[in-house]
Order: C-alpha cells, then structure tokens, then sequence
C-alpha cells in the first residue's frame, strides 16, 4: 500500500542506514524562548545540519531560519502553546495540521505526551487521534514522553516504562524518552519494538557524561540519540556531535569518542 511505503521512506530519511538516529533538537524555543545557543537559529542550523540525520523543529523556524538540502530528516513538532512563563508547562495542545506539516514536507511530526500530570488525558488523547490521521497519510509520529516540572521521574524505570508503553499503545511510530541508570532495558522492552531515542534534557556539566548517556543508551537497545542543549549550548557543537555519531552508529566508546574529539 502507498501509505506504508511512504512511511517506509519517511523514517528512511529519520534513521541512517544503520538504523539509529542522531537527531538535533531545536524546538526548545517554542517553551523557552530565545535560550543561550538558540538566539540565531538560522546559523545554528546551517552550522550544525551537515553533522546530523535528523532535526526537530517547530513550523516558524523550518519556513524561516533552515536551508532545504534533502539530506536531513525533518520532524516537525506539532504540539505546544503551553511556557515556562505560565501556570503549567504540561498544558499543551496540537498547534499544527498534518495537511501543514505534509505541505512544509515533514518527515515525521512529534507530539508530547505528560503522564501522570493533570493533562495526561489530553495530551494522550491528542496523540491518538494525531496517530490516526497521520496513518492515512504514511507519516510516522514520534511522542515526546514529557516530564514539565518534575525531574525526578527522569530517572524512575517504572513511570519512563509506563510512558513509553503508552505512547506505543496509541500508535506512536518513535518514542523519545530518557536514559535511567536502572533497568533501562526494561524501558526499551516496553516499547514493544517501536524504535526508542533518547533526549538529553538540561546541559550537563561534563561531556563525558552526556556521552556515556549515549553508550548506555545505545548498548541497551536505544536507536539514537535527540539531544539540543547538550550540543548547541556546548562551545564546540560539532565535535559533540561527531563522538555522538561514533557512539551510536560506530559502537564506539564514551571514552574512545571523547579521546578523539576532545583530547586534543
């Protein structure tokens, strides 16, 4: 059928020949605003774009700030309308059409899901319903399993499992989540098979750290890597995504990646 060729080659240009991903996130600003390492996002991109398979991006940046090239994988984010600057960051909705996010030639669109938050059934509900329309089009749906305010579930194996389970449950084609130290093989077999990436959440101190993250991950089953504060906000963001190739699609070390790109 055309729809499942079209996803088919959708996700061919998300995830390399090898299977695995590294994918550079820049929606932040939707939440955040114009944070360090994102105030000129044009440059961003057109610095970065060449070192990565896939970017996520909200719609007024995609038309305004990146340079087509058919070589990077584009997932569009369609949900938000909730900041940091108001009463509650889960509160989002769908903001942008499938017939859009088709017409800007997305490869994929992300929605975020807030378990266990007061908006749980809405954004869960908007992911469903998003699954659906999107299937009739072949465009694959990559669920955000947000966490807002609360960081210590970023670490708990069972709400990251839950998550995880939820949004394959409702259709998702890619879950992105975070890395937890314990049984995080256990997060990865709740996806049932539905290819999981990893996000890398506020920057870290250390770049050892963030790499090893990414070894971890990966070793346990994780298909790539979603990172954008730890490499746009890091002072040499394409070194930090030349190691976060070697690891994940190489199988390269934390330490062996971080020798050879920042040893010197």
């Amino acid at each position: 059928m055309s729809e499942l060729f079209g996803k088919a080659n959708r996700l061919s240009r998300i995830f390399n020949r090898s299977g695995k991903t590294i994918m550079l996130a820049l929606d932040h600003g939707m939440a955040l605003g114009p944070m360090q390492g994102l105030e000129r996002p044009a440059e961003m991109l057109d610095k970065l774009t060449s070192f990565t398979d896939s970017i996520m991006l909200n719609k007024g940046i995609l038309r305004n700030c990146y340079t087509p090239n058919g070589h990077v994988g584009i997932v569009l984010r369609v949900s938000g309308a909730a900041t940091i600057a108001g009463e509650d960051l889960t509160n989002e909705s769908i903001t942008t059409t499938v017939i859009e996010a088709l017409r800007l030639s997305a490869d994929a669109v992300a929605t975020s899901i807030y378990v266990g938050t007061s908006n749980e059934h809405s954004t869960i509900r908007d992911l469903a319903q998003l699954c659906d329309e999107c299937e009739t089009y072949g465009l694959p749906v990559l669920a955000v399993t947000a966490i807002g305010k609360d960081r210590e579930r970023k670490t708990d194996p069972r709400y990251l499992s839950l998550a995880v389970r939820v949004a394959v449950e409702m259709g998702a084609d890619i879950v992105k989540t975070y890395y937890c130290d314990e049984k995080f093989e256990k997060v990865v077999e709740a996806a049932a098979g539905i290819p999981i990436v990893i996000a890398g959440g506020p920057k870290m101190d250390s770049v050892l750290d963030v790499l090893k993250i990414a070894e971890n991950a990966t070793r346990a089953g994780a298909r790539g890597v979603d990172m954008g504060r730890n490499v746009w906000q890091h002072e040499r963001p394409v070194e930090m995504l030349l190691a976060l190739k070697d690891i994940v699609n190489d199988g390269v070390s934390a330490e062996e990646a971080y020798s050879k790109h920042f040893g010197r």
